[in-house]
């Protein structure tokens, strides 16, 4: 058993720790109430073997709180458990003392469904899959009594899609102003986003010693929310070919102080990218949009593979750029049919 004692304005956590007959009690004092609090169930949890996380009758709030400091937070990279610790007033707002022993498919798709009214359907995505983690967990500890998270779906608003792939013309338009106006780091970034299909923070972690003759070693990844720079997969890791001029206009920036070829410049690309664009006339798109135009360009020439196209993204499997595919491109999905049913039809 564990309690928690108010000593002024610090708190003191005490377990019970019985051996060989005694018990020889465990304490720690911390400045907050919830310090102490996740401290004794993670020390009950290594007592019981994990039985003893939290009772059926544990606010759900509660319970998905102490799930994120205690289970995930070594679980996970620094920038993922970031978004975990932002879904924790999601989950108390929307399920306050909602206990594990109430909770099924309807409860959580009400709620869910509660907060899609006002969030875009990708927003209540990422909440929902940090929802489901700690429910499958509350599950596999006996806590709740069926498996029901992958019942509850998805909703939310659908906002006009910022990552807009460019146009061809708009991407040559875009491509040729940028190899004649290489005078600043940030022109420069945004040609090689277009040369590479890069993601932003992997072109923020490239260095000197990333660059070969002609292409980028991709192996790092630049975040505004943590000091991890791992890829978002093992399969980012990879060599990303560019062509002679981009190579040779590349090769004339110069590190930075802490070691980059760019300065992360407070993370505000795409809102520089959307001033560049404006005074272009071309139809506005965030950073991520030049990876859309980068691959929809890929698609557009059928000699160029899908298997190819997929490590040139650094995606984590065929599947995944299918999927992309299919979302770029779909007016080519339409002529694909179109062929497949008029080979059909001449057998």
């Amino acid at each position: 058993m564990s309690s928690i004692i108010k000593r002024g304005n610090s708190y003191r956590a005490e377990i019970s720790n019985y051996k060989h007959g005694y018990n020889k009690k465990l304490s720690k004092t911390f400045s907050t109430k919830a310090e102490a609090t996740r401290w004794a169930l993670k020390q009950e949890l290594t007592k019981a073997n994990g039985v003893d996380l939290a009772q059926r009758e544990t606010p759900f709030a509660n319970f998905f709180e102490n799930f994120v400091y205690i289970v995930k937070k070594n679980d996970v990279r620094p920038a993922t458990f970031v978004n975990y610790q932002r879904v924790i007033p999601i989950v108390k707002y929307l399920f306050n003392d909602i206990p594990l022993s109430r909770l099924n498919d309807t409860v959580v798709q009400i709620k869910v469904d509660e907060y899609a009214l006002t969030h875009s359907r990708k927003t209540v995505h990422e909440v929902l899959l940090k929802i489901r983690t700690s429910l499958h967990y509350a599950y596999g500890r006996g806590l709740i009594s069926t498996d029901f998270a992958s019942l509850v779906k998805t909703r939310g608003l659908v906002p006009p899609k910022r990552n807009k792939a460019l146009s061809i013309t708009n991407f040559r338009e875009l491509r040729q102003f940028l190899l004649n106006n290489h005078d600043s780091d940030f022109n420069i970034l945004v040609l090689l986003a277009l040369e590479t299909g890069a993601r932003r923070g992997e072109l923020l972690g490239l260095t000197t010693s990333d660059i070969y003759e002609y292409g980028v070693h991709i192996t790092r990844s630049i975040s505004p929310t943590s000091n991890d720079t791992r890829l978002k997969t093992e399969h980012s890791h990879r060599n990303v070919s560019i062509n002679k001029e981009v190579y040779a206009i590349l090769k004339k920036v110069q590190e930075k102080q802490d070691g980059y070829l760019f300065d992360p410049d407070g993370f505000h690309q795409s809102a520089k990218l959307a001033k560049l664009l404006k005074s272009l006339d071309i139809p506005r798109t965030t950073f991520h949009g030049l990876r859309d135009t980068h691959a929809s360009v890929l698609f557009a020439n059928d000699k160029i593979t899908l298997d190819y196209i997929s490590q040139r993204l650094g995606h984590s499997s065929l599947l995944t750029t299918q999927q992309y595919y299919v979302s770029l491109m779909p007016e080519k999905q339409h002529v694909l049919d179109s062929e497949a049913l008029d080979l059909l039809n001449s057998l």
